[in-house]
């Protein structure tokens, strides 16, 4: 069976600074879980990587707004993702008290340990837990197998690899798959992004070497060029898989609605976030390129990636 989590009102929120209205976030919440999604994340709680001014409310994931969507969406379908170092051990219990039953951990590489202590008191608390694996595609093979056995041991139900720069194949994410289900009892998940038009194909990919769990938003709104499209993989599920039960003309009128209303919700996909995602450089790199000028962004992509190299 495939987990399906709709990641829209989070990174979708990358559009439009999360400011989305409370009434819009109440609706696409609720038609979500409606037309079958098994979970949809809400928010981050307190604020994404970096702090950001003035972010909406989907960047923040206050106590309030969270048990305004456990008015409409029952809490086994409410996510929470978070960063370990914008929270304290305080935050977990009162999610869990407002309404979160799935929190997800954005795990640093470099020093999980916070991160893993965090996530064992979340599971202790009663939630589901998973580990986002970031930037899997510039991740060293072993790093990327020692953390996901400690999060495994820490205890995540889901190892994510998130392709964030949007930079992997289809064969690359077979393999990671692969990789990661060999050193742990956890589901293994995908967060695709679609920099390279090739979200659909990595989810398909995924689910074959045994992923069952698939990050998506409608019409794709995420971060840079977006995520794999929620009404592409459920028409996808829909051909594929004859028991699937997933509402898609329910997410295609909520995908009408949404782009009605939300201006940044238009599907887009930017030419310097195509070269991001040809040199597998991070979002943050953009602002190193001239982009007013598609051939000097190329070109001044390709050094970063060979100062890199070296």
């Amino acid at each position: 069976m495939i987990v399906n989590l709709d990641v829209t009102l989070r990174d979708g929120g990358y559009r439009n600074n999360f400011d989305f209205p409370l009434e819009y976030a109440l609706h696409h919440a609720r038609e979500s879980v409606a037309a079958g999604m098994e979970w949809v994340e809400i928010a981050y709680r307190n604020g994404s990587f970096k702090p950001k001014s003035g972010i909406g409310r989907t960047g923040i994931g206050a106590d309030d707004y969270i048990r305004a969507v456990a008015e409409v969406v029952s809490p086994d379908r409410i996510c929470v993702i978070l960063h370990p170092k914008n929270i304290t051990e305080d935050d977990l219990p009162r999610m869990y008290e407002a309404g979160v039953r799935l929190v997800r951990f954005c795990l640093p590489s470099g020093a999980p340990e916070p991160g893993l202590a965090l996530l064992t008191q979340a599971a202790g608390l009663g939630f589901t837990t998973t580990v986002n694996i970031t930037r899997v595609s510039q991740l060293d093979r072993r790093r990327l197998v020692e953390l996901a056995a400690m999060s495994g041991d820490a205890g995540a139900d889901v190892v994510y690899l998130a392709d964030s720069n949007g930079s992997m194949l289809p064969s690359e994410v077979a393999q990671l798959v692969t990789l990661v289900r060999s050193v742990t009892d956890a589901a293994v998940g995908l967060h695709a992004h679609n920099n390279l038009g090739l979200a659909l194909a990595n989810a398909i990919a995924a689910v074959d070497a045994g992923a069952t769990w698939i990050d998506s938003s409608v019409l794709g709104m995420g971060k840079g060029p977006g995520n794999l499209v929620t009404e592409q993989w459920l028409a996808y599920l829909g051909r594929h898989t004859a028991a699937d039960s997933h509402d898609l003309g329910r997410i295609l009128i909520l995908a009408h609605r949404m782009e009605s209303e939300i201006a940044e919700a238009k599907p887009s996909l930017p030419l310097p976030d195509l070269v991001l995602g040809h040199f597998d450089l991070s979002v943050e790199e953009r602002a190193k390129l001239p982009l007013n000028r598609i051939g000097d962004a190329f070109s001044a992509a390709r050094e970063l990636t060979a100062a890199g190299a070296r």
